[in-house]
């Protein structure tokens, strides 16, 4: 049997939905195995049939039942759920945050000595089954927590463990908060073909399509980011008229600047 077999969520949100629906969905997890809260009993059993799982109001006792613990809480009530679910916390436990800004080190601080903690920056793309989640491993952490955790939420996307927490903060900007600036990019790209003349919803299909196709082709690439860029602006064409373009206008540093001052944004929220 495995050592980590029961699974437990406070909180049963959007984030802990869509890792308990591809826990389900990929046949990681049995829905027997799996549990949640939730702090309010209004919907508890609408919740409960969504998610195909049991839905209770009580977090010690979710506690005392899980192997493994995810605390999928605003960043504001972690402290306030550690302090209540800390007696029940024994050494065989695995806690697992994906609150956003809250560090290994005042989890740990606020838990029984030895407690087995990662932290997880998980991204809104889980709700579709194509997340990007990084991950830290406290001081207590054996590698296979690490890589019990990093399986689990292969079940909604991808994920990358970093050797040092003060990534997870670049993880923040690139992942985290990356989804939003994806967004923009594509709907700016639509709205400039609307300017030219075009219908926003199909430039808004073309653009959007495009970035599937051409992130599915990064993701299996066989040559350098730069590399695919060359092959499609081939010179003397319109792609690279248009890329000559984004060198003049010197995208690069607007993009190091976007991820530079949300990563500095996202180590103030976590200090």
């Amino acid at each position: 049997m495995a050592k980590y077999t029961k699974i437990g969520f406070i909180g049963s949100g959007k984030m802990a939905g869509a890792i308990i629906r591809g826990l389900i969905k990929t046949g990681f997890a049995e829905a027997q195995n799996l549990m949640a809260t939730q702090a309010e009993p209004e919907g508890v059993q609408e919740k409960s049939k969504e998610l195909g799982i049991r839905i209770i109001l009580d977090n010690k006792e979710l506690v005392k039942w899980a192997d493994v613990v995810f605390i999928a809480t605003k960043p504001n009530q972690v402290l306030g759920v550690i302090e209540e679910i800390k007696p029940y916390v024994i050494p065989e436990k695995l806690i697992v945050s994906i609150a956003a800004g809250v560090n290994t080190v005042k989890l740990e601080a606020n838990l029984p000595e030895g407690t087995h903690v990662v932290r997880v920056m998980p991204n809104t793309p889980a709700l579709v089954g194509e997340g990007m989640s990084g991950m830290v491993g406290g001081k207590c952490a054996e590698s296979e927590d690490l890589e019990f955790v990093k399986n689990l939420l292969s079940t909604i996307g991808r994920c990358i463990v970093v050797d040092d927490e003060t990534q997870i903060d670049i993880v923040t900007a690139i992942s985290g908060s990356g989804p939003a600036f994806f967004y923009k990019v594509i709907n700016e790209i639509a709205r400039a073909g609307e300017k030219l003349g075009m219908d926003y919803e199909k430039a808004l299909l073309l653009s959007i399509q495009t970035a599937i196709g051409s992130a599915k082709m990064a993701l299996n690439r066989e040559v350098s980011m730069e590399q695919l860029i060359a092959n499609v602006a081939t010179k003397g064409g319109c792609t690279a008229v248009g890329v000559d373009c984004m060198n003049e206008n010197n995208t690069e540093k607007l993009f190091y600047d976007v991820i530079e001052s949300t990563t500095k944004k996202a180590h103030a929220l976590g200090g």
